[in-house]
């Protein structure tokens, strides 16, 4: 009697033991002065560090390059077991974020910026791209911007994504508010033009641009991301902006099959994406930025670790 009863009853028990893990909490922090309506500035941060905005004032003078080679055999498979549960437009641009994502929830250096020759932790995680309507030549280009959290898994990069790019390109031509701003600020004049961005650029300086004008603008962001895959061209080194605050610019090609060979002799084919980068260097030193990196290929590698939400939120240093 004693050992039916105890059969019927271990399921219950090991139905407890595995509660549904619960999201890292976000520390909130007190505007103080200094700190920008899209940042708040670092104080603790290494003096050498501190003092390189004013000896690369701009962003250009701190462009540094990296490529990599990812191995998407596994993430291929993985992409295509999420478009058999009902992702139809599941692909690598999705894990490449998600793998992004976690890899900011671990390294926060990597999503600061430089303005007014000052370091700045960002607030929030913006990602830039700009897609075509349709891929054609005469199809306009547009920007999106896409807002997440350190913590979301790959399923929720998917649904925030798509829902943006789905509102885009049911718009009506020149309809978004990013093509609104566009056309406006085409009409002017173009001496007018160039006191106007200079004048963009000095309440820029001081953090006094509006967080709408911000939101807005493709310039401003903690990364872009483009995909020259779609393009049937391997990707390119894409320069980073003066204008703005961008850090990082991401592209990367189509998939190439590379034949390996292992220790034992024997060969065998394997998918591979190019990726190529460009940074500033003066958010974060060589060394951070590399250990991201590898984070980041970890990750695109393995995508079956952004399905759930990291253990810990890494904050960035005061």
């Amino acid at each position: 009697m004693t050992d039916e009863k105890t059969a019927v009853q271990e399921p219950e028990v090991k139905e407890q033991e595995t509660p549904a893990p619960e999201a890292p909490e976000k520390k909130k922090r007190r505007r103080r002065f200094g700190d920008r309506s899209d940042g708040r500035k670092l104080r603790t941060i290494n003096p050498m560090n501190k003092f390189m905005p004013y000896v690369m004032p701009q962003r250009c003078d701190a462009c540094n390059t990296y490529s990599d080679m990812f191995d998407v055999t596994k993430t291929d498979k993985f992409c295509r077991g999420k478009v058999r549960e009902g992702k139809t437009d599941f692909g690598f641009l999705h894990v490449m974020i998600a793998a992004y994502l976690r890899t900011v929830s671990q390294r926060p250096g990597i999503n600061r910026f430089v303005s007014g020759q000052k370091i700045y932790a960002r607030n929030d995680i913006q990602v830039v791209m700009t897609i075509k309507k349709t891929l054609s030549l005469d199809s306009p280009d547009t920007c999106i911007k896409v807002r997440f959290e350190p913590d979301d898994t790959v399923d929720e990069v998917y649904e925030k994504f798509n829902k943006v790019v789905t509102e885009i390109k049911n718009q009506p031509e020149d309809k978004t508010s990013f093509d609104k701003l566009n056309k406006i600020l085409s009409l002017i004049p173009g001496l007018l033009c160039r006191w106007t961005v200079k004048l963009l650029n000095f309440m820029d300086y001081f953090g006094w641009l509006p967080k709408k004008l911000l939101w807005l603008s493709p310039f401003h962001g903690s990364m872009i991301i483009t995909s020259m895959g779609s393009l049937g061209i391997r990707p390119i080194y894409h320069h980073i902006y003066n204008f703005g605050n961008l850090p990082i610019f991401i592209a990367y090609g189509g998939r190439r099959s590379v034949v390996k060979v292992d220790s034992e002799g024997k060969a065998s084919t394997k998918k591979y994406i190019e990726l190529k980068v460009v940074t500033d260097e003066r958010i974060c030193d060589g060394y951070y930025y590399a250990s991201a990196f590898k984070l980041i290929k970890r990750y695109v590698e393995n995508p079956e670790l952004l399905e759930t939400k990291p253990e810990e939120v890494v904050e960035d240093i005061d």
